[in-house]
């Protein structure tokens, strides 16, 4: 009877109001408008199923025809490969040209309107610049949203059994091209290389199929790689060249595809995957000798990403660290976890707050827009205003090992001989200001570089998440380079 009373104390219908309030749920979940939100996800079949039909097309197969059937997989990798290469190349041109015309012309407007003391008018041909590239890259992805972000994280759904609508559509290649050499041209502290792995990723997917949903008149009716599974081996090959046409690295493509982005794997396609990413290398590399530098022999532009080469002052022997630097470097990678742990933070509280105040107005896509448009502007007066109030004017390095970097510093508001650190920085493509902080000797203030990395980290912060194509390498690789620039600085 004892235990008979005490359930009875403990059910619900005894329970005080605030108890209630703590065991009911303080929100009805419609599960009918939960499903009806997730009713275009659907999931990938990669299982092969031994059926009748199966097994006699599998044991028709001669020799001959599976030899064949191999071989042209392999040229099928292999043009996946220079497909993503071309694409890179593509990016990467454009991206250069809307700079060079960009920078050109505010130079132009500097020398005009800063000695008549109008310099204000140098803002707004920078922001007309800058807002009509974001706004190209925000309507692009107003009209295909799959096409916002890096797209790796869709991918890695692809690659898992979640098929996203639209992740591997012709368009959403276009819009993904297309919008990230504007959002990068546009002055947004994004990168590139994210969305070469989403474009990639594409390639793999749709070139195999020899055939167009977009375009139905294309359609070569090849009978080969329809599956699900050959289809996900394409697309784990395709974003590991996107990896390799990114950095130059056709082995880190392969890691990359294998331990962050499949979850099936087999040793064949270990070998078919290092060959794609070895060709969308070889054509990134071949075009841009080519083109950029009339040298179509010399391959020595592997990567959209180049550190430049590393050497000691005038030729002397030199040691770039010592065994006791070795714990400056474990402090300093300490130090680097927790400004990641912080970014991450700040990050997720940005995305939980475009989650709950934008993406449920009925307007969400206009407002994701605008949102564009003002990351853009602020990004642009941050940039202009650090550049014309905190840099500092710093020699011209006479070193050797410094002159082929010297064409690229820029000299705003500075006297003959001298040039702006922080134009520098801010005014030149941010693979470029890796190549300054690295090899650019005592070029840069304590000031500049504080201030620099501090306006950096929380602007890319929060412009990563707006409704641009964007990539996060290249943003974390300049605020981890002012970072230990700065650390060396002091330590001089």
């Amino acid at each position: 009877m004892a235990l008979f009373s005490d359930v009875m104390c403990c059910r619900p219908d005894s329970a005080t109001a605030e108890e209630k309030e703590s065991l009911l749920p303080k929100k009805k979940v419609d599960l009918f408008s939960l499903a009806k939100g997730q009713q275009n996800y659907e999931s990938l079949d990669y299982d092969k199923y031994p059926n009748v039909p199966y097994m006699e097309k599998m044991h028709s197969l001669t020799t001959r025809s599976r030899i064949l059937l191999n071989a042209f997989r392999w040229i099928t990798v292999a043009a996946i490969g220079f497909s993503t290469g071309l694409v890179a190349f593509f990016i990467d041109y454009i991206v250069m040209h809307l700079n060079d015309l960009k920078y050109s012309t505010l130079k132009h407007a500097i020398n005009v309107t800063y000695p008549a003391g109008h310099i204000i008018l140098s803002l707004l041909v920078l922001l007309a610049f800058n807002l009509s590239f974001g706004c190209i890259a925000g309507l692009l992805t107003l009209i295909e949203p799959v096409a916002a972000g890096s797209g790796i994280p869709e991918i890695k759904c692809f690659l898992n059994g979640i098929k996203v609508p639209h992740v591997t559509r012709l368009f959403t290649l276009v819009a993904k091209a297309i919008g990230v050499l504007f959002s990068v041209a546009g002055g947004f502290f994004v990168g590139k290389e994210g969305p070469m792995i989403h474009s990639g990723a594409i390639i793999g997917a749709g070139l195999p199929q020899f055939r167009s949903m977009a375009f139905k008149w294309f359609d070569l009716r090849l009978p080969f790689f329809r599956s699900d599974r050959d289809i996900r081996d394409f697309v784990s090959s395709g974003a590991a060249a996107g990896v390799a046409a990114a950095f130059g690295a056709p082995i880190g493509g392969v890691l990359f595809s294998l331990e962050e982005g499949s979850s099936f794997w087999n040793q064949a396609l270990t070998w078919r995957t290092l060959f794609c990413s070895m060709c969308a290398t070889f054509s990134l590399n071949l075009f841009l000798s080519g083109v950029t530098q009339n040298n179509w022999y010399s391959l020595d532009q592997p990567g959209l990403v180049n550190f430049g080469i590393f050497r000691c002052a005038d030729g002397k022997n030199c040691y770039l660290w010592t065994a006791p630097h070795l714990l400056l470097f474990i402090l300093m990678g300490i130090l680097g976890g927790l400004f990641g742990a912080l970014f991450n933070q700040f990050n997720t509280i940005i995305t939980r707050y475009r989650m709950n105040h934008i993406a449920k107005k009925k307007a969400h896509r206009l407002l994701r827009l605008c949102e564009v448009l003002l990351v853009a502007a602020v990004t642009t007066s941050v940039v202009f205003t650090l550049a014309t109030t905190l840099g500092s004017c710093v020699n011209v390095s006479k070193s050797n090992h410094t002159k082929e970097f010297q064409s690229e510093v820029k000299t705003f508001f500075c006297p003959d001989g001298k040039y702006n650190d922080m134009a520098t920085l801010l005014f030149n493509s941010q693979e470029e200001a890796i190549r300054q902080l690295f090899h650019q000797d005592g070029a840069f203030t304590l000031s500049t570089l504080g201030n620099f990395f501090i306006c950096y980290f929380l602007i890319a912060c929060w412009t990563y998440g707006a409704a641009v194509p964007s990539g996060l390498f290249v943003p974390c690789l300049v605020t981890g380079a002012a970072y230990g620039r700065f650390t060396a600085t002091i330590l001089q």
